[in-house]
């Protein structure tokens, strides 16, 4: 049984590591952690146990060497200090996506658990789906030929979460839709195809929707409503061109945009013997020609919860030390472009690495 902390109780807490750990046969949470006191008690009461302790400071917490393992799910901007503070207390960190709000604090994450031998591993829950790692192991086996390029597009129509609040305000969340929506494509698409180095990226962000805050038009927003009061400045649309030691991706991807988001969220693997077209969160095709023949299939996968699955294999390698997937160091090249298509579109030219 491993003893467990969550900081921070909102919506992933709540949809996700919550459930999961409460599923999970060798977890126990011991902790809650929230600024806002009602949040961590409603948490500790969903998923809990009357053993489970509320509180509102984490450094409360991070004294009890009972508790191995940590899941970090704060604002990004409090991802690297809290998950410094945790590994530096002798705890595993399970910390969400992004790993931090620049490339800079991500690689400071992964040298800090380096240094002191301890686990990070970053919510990249993607790495855990079925379909995900099926397209990964038809890409392994040789059956797409080379994949020499993919393309991502991560778009919908009005859907600007939480305008004027954390998510919206650069300084919390270090950008907007890239490094909301996007840090999941790229980081996919990383895991796919198995990109080790970035060579080079040109960028481009837009701010064109959302402000003035009071004129953005929406049917229905997530986590809203509005904040008139609040900050928006950060990407509400981001184009791009990445070339990797393995294939080169383009991306387009939008919070908001004037055209209707229809079938717009899908990854593309481009290969010389075939193609697969991935819709995210969903299934996959796979084309091409075959035997002097076109083809195209719909297979079968593995479903999962690849969110209980992330979580599990977490509380494994908190036991063993493991390097797995979701590690750190496996998913530093993700922040990496991230920071780069930021660079290329504030500088205005294309970023060599």
């Amino acid at each position: 049984m491993t003893r467990v902390a969550i900081i921070g109780c909102g919506t992933i807490a709540n949809s996700a590591h919550g459930p999961s750990y409460q599923k999970n046969p060798n977890a126990q949470l011991a902790y809650c952690v929230d600024i806002l006191p009602e949040r961590a008690k409603a948490l500790k009461e969903r998923f809990g146990t009357e053993e489970t302790v509320a509180l509102t400071d984490y450094h409360d917490m991070l004294s009890d060497p009972s508790v191995e393992a940590v899941s970090v799910c704060v604002p990004n901007y409090l991802h690297a200090p809290i998950s410094i503070d945790c590994l530096r207390a002798g705890k595993q960190v399970l910390c969400e996506k992004p790993a931090s709000v620049s490339y800079a604090l991500a690689e400071q994450m992964a040298k800090e658990a380096e240094s002191l031998g301890r686990v990070l591993n970053i919510g990249v829950v993607n790495r855990f789906n079925g379909a995900v790692n099926e397209v990964k192991r038809r890409i392994e086996s040789g059956e797409l030929g080379e994949v020499y390029h993919v393309y991502c597009s991560f778009r919908a129509y009005r859907s600007i979460p939480g305008l004027g609040g954390p998510f919206t305000t650069k300084d919390m969340a270090g950008g907007g839709v890239l490094i909301d929506w996007g840090v999941h494509y790229l980081d996919l698409i990383n895991y796919c195809i198995g990109a080790k180095r970035v060579l080079s990226v040109s960028g481009q962000t837009y701010s064109k929707l959302g402000s003035p805050m009071r004129e953005y038009v929406y049917e229905d927003m997530w986590a809203g409503p509005p904040d008139f009061e609040g900050v928006y400045d950060v990407e509400e649309f981001v184009t791009g061109l990445i070339r990797t030691d393995k294939a080169t991706i383009s991306l387009n991807g939008a919070w908001a945009q004037n055209v209707p988001d229809d079938d717009s969220r899908f990854i593309e693997f481009l290969g010389t013997k075939a193609g697969i077209r991935l819709t995210y969160g969903g299934g996959f095709t796979i084309s091409g020609a075959k035997d002097g023949k076109l083809f195209r299939q719909t297979p079968d996968y593995p479903k999962n919860d690849m969110f209980y699955d992330e979580l599990d294999a977490f509380l494994a390698c908190a036991k063993t030390g493991e390097r797995i997937r979701s590690n750190a160091s496996e998913v530093l090249i993700t922040a990496q472009m991230m920071q780069a298509l930021y660079d290329s579109s504030a500088l205005g030219r294309e970023i060599r690495l």
